[in-house]
């Protein structure tokens, strides 16, 4: 995989909600399965299942990863303009000029 790192920051943080009626209402699905198809057919549908899973597992760490370069972006632009800004304060300051903030300049 591409992102080892942020798969094993994803699997460190990310906790699966619990979805108790999701799950009996799996299981319940399963057992219905199990008594009507035949076991070729039992596990041909399995199969299929297990795929969707693999699928909303990617999907849900590629979220992830990019939600967290997302972040990772948007701290570095903010970083560039404070960095920006700083720059700007001092070559005021350096010209003689004050900033004041609100409460001051009322008073």
């Amino acid at each position: 995989m591409k992102y080892e790192l942020l798969k094993a920051v994803y699997d460190c943080f990310y906790i699966p909600p619990e979805l108790p009626t999701a799950k009996q209402e799996v299981e319940a699905c399963h057992q219905t399965l199990i008594d009507r198809l035949d076991k070729p057919e039992r596990k041909l549908v399995l199969q299929i299942i297990d795929a969707k899973d693999r699928i909303a597992e990617d999907i849900s760490i590629d979220s992830f990863i990019s939600g967290f370069e997302l972040a990772w972006k948007l701290s570095a632009e903010l970083n560039h303009y404070e960095n920006e800004r700083s720059v700007s304060r001092r070559t005021a300051l350096g010209l003689g000029a004050r900033f004041t903030c609100k409460k001051e300049e009322e008073q």
